[in-house]
């Protein structure tokens, strides 16, 4: 179990080359996910010209352009970017999510999905689908997924807490029960739902955006723009934590109030992910580990733009999900999976040959 007690690498102090590397990064990654929205939003079953989509916004914003007919507009504005914001805030909170939980449990495999609260929320969505729940209407499914993230998070945090402090390995092996519990439970709400229930909760599970619509825009926005607000101000205890929980301690950082809160940023950001999307798993695992590997372990870089690029990432595959296969639809869970599983694999063996063995 050495593996699961290797420590993310401490933060040292960035060079001026390494903050021109990290701005070069950051600005990069905006121009990247500027340039790749109007294509996201031109391509598809029906197709429209990169001009009409930035006309149609400059129509819209009252600066420029026309409107278009009424077919192209609808698919625009009804179907697309709709989408295309639902793709945005859900790998934002994803890439963010998992930065956040790396940072703060000290361990590079550690991401919502590990520790259970993605399996948490899972079953709470689902919950909801199968009760035939909606009192509170476009918020129910997103509610119930936050209650069952946030309850899994603070489980798992109670039942591998000992001796004053939680232990990383206890927390993971704890995730990891707690894991089969959820797909457990998820299973019996199958088995007691209906034939139009079984298939709702069947085609979410394997993640998608397809049903995105501006509700589901609004019932997701607070509860991502509030996780993403609060992460940054963290940064700095979390390069502290870096250097090990005691020195951490020497330095003034409250090591389980830190956790405790962030726990909470993490069980609200991916709630609000997996209530609107399903299970996509991988995204918050590699996104802060490409960064990492690109441009140094500081927090103060990591954190934000592991937002940025896991909304970047997360369009992208959305965008590729709809049209490898046109005009049938890969479920986006399905491709992430594949393109995760491999990178999983060869972190496991690179951390391995780094510490000389598993035990």
């Amino acid at each position: 179990m050495a593996l699961l007690e290797k420590g993310v690498e401490p933060v040292e102090r960035v060079s001026g080359g390494g903050r021109r590397r990290e701005w070069w990064l950051g600005a990069g990654l905006v121009v990247a996910l500027v340039a790749l929205v109007p294509v996201a939003a031109g391509t598809g079953a029906y197709p429209i010209p990169l001009g009409d989509v930035v006309g149609s916004v400059g129509h819209r914003v009252g600066l420029w352009g026309g409107e278009l007919d009424r077919v192209a507009e609808s698919v625009l504005w009804n179907v697309r970017f709709p989408r295309i914001v639902l793709a945005l805030l859900v790998g934002a909170s994803l890439g963010c999510a998992g930065a956040l939980m790396q940072g703060v449990f000290g361990n590079p495999l550690a991401e919502p999905g590990v520790i259970g609260i993605s399996s948490g929320a899972a079953v709470g969505a689902v919950a909801a689908i199968s009760l035939g729940v909606g009192f509170l209407g476009t918020w129910t499914v997103p509610a119930f997924a936050f209650v069952g993230g946030l309850g899994t998070a603070l489980l798992v945090y109670a039942l591998s807490r000992s001796g004053g402090k939680a232990e990383v390995v206890t927390l993971i092996l704890t995730g990891i029960a707690v894991n089969a519990f959820g797909g457990a439970l998820i299973g019996l709400f199958l088995f007691f739902a209906d034939t139009a229930a079984v298939n709702q909760i069947v085609f979410w599970q394997l993640g998608s955006l397809s049903q995105a619509t501006w509700p589901k825009v609004l019932a997701v926005l607070p509860c991502t723009v509030v996780g993403l607000a609060l992460a940054p101000l963290y940064s700095r205890r979390l390069d502290l934590l870096a250097l090990g929980e005691r020195p951490a301690r020497h330095l003034g950082v409250d090591v389980e109030r830190l956790r405790v809160v962030l726990i909470l940023v993490i069980a609200l950001l991916t709630a609000a992910a997996v209530s609107v999307s399903g299970i996509i798993g991988f995204v918050g695992l590699v996104i802060p580990h490409l960064l990492r590997m690109a441009a140094g372990p500081g927090h103060r870089f990591l954190v934000p733009v592991s937002a940025l690029l896991g909304a970047f990432v997360l369009l992208a595959a959305d965008l590729s999900s709809r049209t490898i296969a046109a005009p049938a639809e890969l479920p986006l869970g399905v491709l992430t999976g594949l393109l995760g599983s491999p990178f999983f694999f060869w972190l496991l063996h690179r951390t391995r040959q780094r510490q000389g063995g598993w035990v």
